[in-house]
């Protein structure tokens, strides 16, 4: 394992370990996408691609609004924008929306990341040449600004001859630190994403790609809300605080004394904000749209009553036993009811 990573996480201020709570405490509160109404949860997701393709390739500079973003992917014709812009749009669209389907099969590794990088540039002419392939010379990281110009350059980045051996370390101590779980999860992606920034492995492409793999990071370690409140679309929110972030860390990376707090407190107060928001849709102004239509039966049934046995609220609402305690099951972890007594004479009542 490669002990630099380990030492940089080490120490850390009590502001980030706080943070790092907040987001798991709040994270408890989510309740998992299977329980609740697919449908609605279907057309969050729909959202989400959306917002999230637009917000990311605008950071780098495209000009596409969400809503010209939902109409390139319906087909419509986009003539008022360049080719280039509507090529990066339809490629992370496209790989955004299978990391957000078919994460569980996806495995980390060195060999996803170039596959992404191919798959996100696949649209895109310029970038035929180097699509999942390592640079070959040099690149500079830019900010850019609304207008898509670089006002200025943020770092230099890892040479081309050490990309190859530097993209190796990263990759193999990202697996083997989540594989042991003695680092907690959100501080190795954050790790990986600054220090895959750092490298700049490929020409082009390496912003995108960084959100489009914390995406998948999330997911797979234990995030179930990513496809439902956009990560990228905060990012693009706070970019000024993005860059200034980045900037701070990365410029004392392989100094003497590295420090990557200033990065990992704008990560994950990202993710804390992402967190919040997550939950936010299960409030009651959204929860009706979240529910099946079953649970929103029992639930109503509920609001109406002092209380009922789950055999009174079958019978009522002409609802299976079965169905009606699932139903129940979801609503307490929402705290929208609570039980009332145990056994047989268990009863419920809203909150």
């Amino acid at each position: 394992m490669n002990y630099k990573f380990n030492k940089r996480l080490k120490d850390l201020p009590q502001s980030a370990w706080l943070l790092i709570n907040q987001i798991d405490e709040v994270k408890g509160r989510w309740v998992g996408g299977a329980e609740l109404n697919p449908q609605a949860l279907g057309r969050l997701k729909k959202s989400t691609l959306i917002t999230s393709t637009g917000a990311s390739t605008r950071i780098e500079g495209a000009k596409l609004s969400d809503e010209d973003v939902e109409k390139l992917m319906r087909g419509l014709t986009m003539q008022k924008f360049r080719d280039r812009d509507k090529q990066e749009v339809k490629g992370y669209y496209e790989l955004l929306n299978n990391v957000f389907e078919s994460w569980k099969h996806i495995q980390f590794s060195e060999s996803t990341i170039k596959n992404f990088h191919q798959e996100l540039l696949k649209y895109v002419e310029k970038d035929k040449l180097h699509r999942g392939e390592y640079k070959k010379i040099e690149n500079k990281v830019h900010m850019i600004n609304e207008a898509g110009q670089s006002i200025g350059i943020l770092f230099d980045t890892t040479p081309a001859y050490l990309t190859p051996k530097e993209m190796l370390e990263l990759t193999e101590w990202t697996q083997e630190a989540l594989s042991i779980k003695e680092i907690h999860p959100l501080l190795i992606i954050g790790n990986f994403l600054v220090e895959f920034l750092n490298i700049h492995p490929f020409q082009d492409g390496n912003g995108r790609l960084s959100r489009i793999l914390t995406n998948l990071l999330m997911l797979e370690y234990g995030y179930p809300y990513v496809p439902y409140i956009s990560h990228e679309k905060l990012i693009e929110d706070n970019k000024a605080d993005y860059y200034l972030a980045l900037r701070r860390s990365q410029k004392t990376i392989n100094k003497e004394k590295e420090d990557i707090v200033p990065w990992l407190e704008f990560f994950l107060q990202i993710l804390l904000l992402q967190a919040k928001q997550a939950v936010d849709l299960l409030s009651k102004e959204n929860i009706e749209l979240l529910l099946s239509p079953k649970q929103l039966i029992v639930w109503k049934y509920l609001e109406n009553i002092s209380e009922a046995s789950p055999g009174e609220i079958s019978k009522a609402t002409k609802i299976s036993r079965s169905t009606v305690s699932q139903a129940l099951d979801v609503l307490m972890r929402l705290k929208k009811v609570k039980r009332i007594g145990q056994g047989r004479t268990t009863r419920y009542s809203k909150i």
